[in-house]
């Protein structure tokens, strides 16, 4: 019973869903609503919220990670995903919405986009299961951001902490300088990566195996029927709101790793990644509305662990507040750099 009730309380951020179908059938504030609780109402309750560092014991441990009840919680975001994309397209084109009602929609889909759409992909990409793997694409697919399936977990965990991972931001880079660094960077090495495993092959560009080139065409087949049933007005609403996914899931890379290098033994050799590799934040509410991705240094350390499992390490380096607050935070550079190179000075964190 206690596990289910454990199980239970990663509906919360499913909120989110609630408020998308509030925002996508309103008009005026209620537009805004989605981007209002993620962006205002949690960061300002983080504040008053004490930091959870609790983990499991063994025990309980074992049984949350057997419980499928996590899983089937994963699973029900792809239904809840594709209804809320279909209701997105079907309603932003209604005759009396102002050019800010469309804005709000807009922005609450690419919400939907960035903690749903890549965020629960994320989690179940790094699963072996092939079932979960397509429905970890499937749900990229909504974002347009399908290559991350392949750069992420082939190209970000081997490179991260390094000059050659994209989407690991340097000592003093801000936001607006990472953005483009790591949208070019990541899709770039996902082609790369897919044609070095081609060529150990001996299997041509062209084939069913090359991966990237499937994922373009579907892509492409999604955004043409966009177009084709609904016009072009609403594809591109639906392309901004695919780009304000991606460039939300990169702005959590961004707070995740700024500033954060790895030994390298030679040039190209570095050492293991480890907890503090990883900027962490046990915030709970932050922690629960996007599955416990906050507590990323243990992710990295050991990339197989289902989320409701994750650990908190005492020598990660911790963000002063959960990931709504840092990601508004990263939005001011001369804020983040302060607020960063304290907390770097603070865990002893060479800066470079």
């Amino acid at each position: 019973m206690l596990q289910a009730i454990r199980a239970f309380k990663y509906l919360t951020p499913f909120a989110l869903y609630l408020l998308a179908y509030v925002a996508f059938n309103g008009t005026g504030l209620v537009c805004w609503y989605p981007i209002l609780y993620v962006f205002f109402f949690i960061p300002l309750l983080e504040l008053f919220i004490k930091a959870d560092t609790h983990n499991m014991d063994t025990i309980e441990e074992s049984m949350a990670k057997k419980n499928v009840l996590y899983d089937f919680i994963l699973y029900a975001s792809v239904i809840f995903q594709y209804f809320s994309l279909w209701l997105f397209l079907n309603t932003i084109q209604e005759e009396n919405l102002s050019g800010l009602d469309i804005a709000g929609r807009v922005a609450s889909m690419g919400l939907l986009c960035g903690t749903f759409g890549i965020n629960v992909a994320h989690e179940l990409g790094h699963r072996v299961n092939k079932l979960e793997q397509f429905l970890a694409k499937t749900l990229l697919l909504t974002s347009l951001y399908m290559h991350f399936f392949i750069e992420h977990n082939k190209g970000h965990h081997k490179h991260v902490a390094t000059p050659h991972d994209p989407s690991t931001a340097k000592y003093k880079q801000s936001i607006y300088a990472f953005w483009p660094q790591t949208l070019m960077g990541t899709y770039i090495s996902a082609w790369k990566i897919t044609n070095d495993e081609l060529k150990k092959k001996n299997v041509s560009w062209f084939s069913l195996q090359n991966e990237m080139l499937i994922f373009q065409i579907i892509q492409l087949l999604l955004v043409t029927s966009i177009y084709t049933i609904f016009g072009g007005f609403v594809l591109v609403c639906f392309l901004i709101a695919a780009l304000m996914g991606g460039l939300l899931l990169e702005t959590v890379n961004y707070i995740e790793h700024y500033g954060l290098t790895r030994n390298s033994n030679n040039e190209d050799q570095y050492e293991r990644v480890q907890p503090h590799h990883s900027w962490n934040s046990n915030h709970i509410i932050g922690r629960l509305m996007l599955f416990e991705l906050s507590r990323h240094s243990d992710h990295h350390y050991l990339a197989s662990r289902k989320y409701q499992i994750l650990r908190h390490f005492d020598n990660a380096p911790q963000m002063p507040t959960g990931y709504p607050g840092m990601i508004l935070l990263s939005l001011f550079p001369p804020l983040w750099f302060k607020t960063m190179h304290r907390q770097m000075k603070k865990y002893g964190i060479k800066e470079s």
